[in-house]
Order: structure tokens, then sequence, then C-alpha cells
């Protein structure tokens, strides 16, 4: 096995709309979609669909959306032996708000996503031992993370940790643990409380999460690309330009896509690009899962921009 996910699903409600209504007002919205996602799930579809072996460690509930939800990561090949079932709880839900300019703004209901607990890591022993590479994000509990951030330690498995939802609880002794540190730029604002407008303001943040210990921290920047930071260096990989229809998930494919060449060449500039590239092809899509390119569809797009 090349990845294992441990990490959320979502049922994506998405909305489409021109304005969003304020108090007391009814609008319509000019379209509608639901799709499967979720922070990890999506992370693993990408890197499932690149041809990496991909484990999913994940809740749903006992809802019409769980079966559905397995289904669709069986779709692209992803081990689900770890996917179960909470009863009496509704699985994870996302509505999602994308406007004219395909901005989006995301709510989430955690559901059976919160009972993804510590001793389930353990329970994947046998077969988590066996993966390259870990990814975690924080849509589940943080204890959950912890025991998964140990797990990679004691088995000499790199951890790639997305902080998204950013939360200024997490842990840094744990967190240093992790070889890659993968936030957005509004994340980043969080955890240190720094501006993060330009790109010397991401450097200067980022630096102060390298100097409380972490080995790599990569910052995703959206149109302006990706940043990674250590003691050593610190590079940018531009993004590609391209007409925006809807950013959702677009981080998500970034951090899957960088999974999948992470595994496969262990080249990180390398693997940022093609991650960049294959998040840039999303957003020209509707969707979240849906809009992640293939293998052929990311190969020849990377041939037209030479």
């Amino acid at each position: 096995m090349d990845i294992a996910v441990i990490g959320s699903n979502m049922v994506d409600l998405i909305s489409y709309i021109d304005d969003l209504p304020k108090e007391g007002e009814t609008l319509e919205a000019p379209d509608f979609k639901i799709g499967c996602g979720g922070k990890g799930a999506n992370q693993a579809v990408a890197a499932a669909k690149m041809g990496s072996k991909v484990m999913m460690v994940t809740k749903v509930g006992d809802d019409l959306f769980a079966d559905h939800t397995i289904q669709n990561l069986e779709r692209y090949g992803i081990d689900t032996e770890f996917t179960s079932k909470v009863s009496g709880t509704s699985s994870g839900v996302a509505p999602i708000f994308v406007d004219r300019d395909s901005k989006n703004r995301i709510l989430i209901i955690k559901g059976a996503n919160q009972h993804l607990l510590p001793a389930d890591v353990d329970r994947t022993a046998d077969k988590l031992n066996k993966a390259s590479l870990i990814v975690l994000q924080l849509e589940i509990p943080l204890q959950t993370i912890y025991r998964a951030i140990d797990f990679g330690c004691e088995h000499n498995i790199p951890v790639i940790l997305n902080p998204a939802p950013a939360s200024k609880d997490l842990n840094f002794d744990y967190v240093c643990k992790s070889e890659f540190f993968i936030p957005n730029e509004s994340e980043l604002e969080i955890l240190t409380g720094m501006p993060v407008a330009t790109e010397e303001q991401i450097k200067q943040a980022a630096s102060t999460l390298i100097n409380k210990g972490l080995k790599n921290v990569i910052v995703t920047m959206g149109s302006r690309g990706a940043m990674w930071i250590t003691k050593e260096k610190n590079e940018t990989v531009e993004s590609q330009k391209v007409t925006a229809v809807d950013t959702t998930g677009a981080g998500d494919a970034f951090i899957g896509c960088f999974a999948h060449f992470l595994v496969k060449d262990g080249d990180v500039l390398q693997a940022m690009k093609k991650a960049a590239a294959f998040a840039g092809l999303s957003v020209t899509k509707r969707g979240t899962q849906s809009s992640y390119p293939t293998v052929m569809e990311l190969e020849a797009f990377l041939m037209s921009r030479k």
C-alpha cells in the first residue's frame, strides 16, 4: 500500500449562488449539486486517481448517504476495509456556497467523523504499518490525529498533516513529529496570528512554524501557487493560469496529488509542481472529487504548458 488516509468524509451539498441572502430574505440560486467530499476522502480520491494504492480509515453514519459514500470510495479503487458505520449517527455533511467569482464558503457538520477514535487507528495496525505515507487532516478528533502521528513515528512512516479546518488547540509537540505540514494562507494566519497578505508575510509566518520545530511547511496560496519552507530553503511553485469555475476542494486536490508523487518519486519540488497543475485543472470544473483530472488529463495539461 502506498498511502493511508486517516480522516473525514462528507456529503457536499453545493449551492451555486449570485448573492448570499440577508437576514429574513429568500433568494433563488441558479444551480445545486450533491457530491462526495470531506478533506480526507478528497485527498484519498486525488491520490487514487493518480494511481496510488490508497487505504481510507474513516466513519460514516447509518443514513442514506453512508452506502453511497463507501461505494464512491471503492469506485476509485480505495481500500475501505476500515471505513465503518456508526449507528444512530448522521454522516458528515458540508453545505457549500459557490459565488459568481468561483469563491466558496463552507460549513461542516462532522457527524460520524467525530467517532473516529484512537482505537480505530490501532485496529488498522497490521495493514497501516505497510503504508509508505500517512495523510491526516483536522475534521476528526485531535486525539485520533495524535495517535496516528505517533503510529507513523513508531513505524518510521512519514506523515502529512493538513491543519484544516485550522485549530488553535493543536499541540505542536505532536505536530512537529509530522514530516510535512500543509496549511493554506487563512489557516496559516489563524495558527500564527500573523498577516499573510503578501508572499513575504507568508514566508515570515511559515518560518515561525519552522522555528517551533516543524521540518517542512508547504503553504498553498490559491492562484499564487504554493510555497515550501524549511530551515535551509524557501521555494515557490507558481500556479497554472486557468479560468476558475469552482475552487471547492482545490487544496485537497493539491495534497492528494502531492502525496502520490512524493511516494512515487521522492522529489518534493516536482511533486509540488504536478500538484499545482492538478489543483489548477480541478477548479476548471464544478464539484469536488468529480472535478479531479485523470492521469492522462494531467499529463496532457503539463505537456501543453511546456
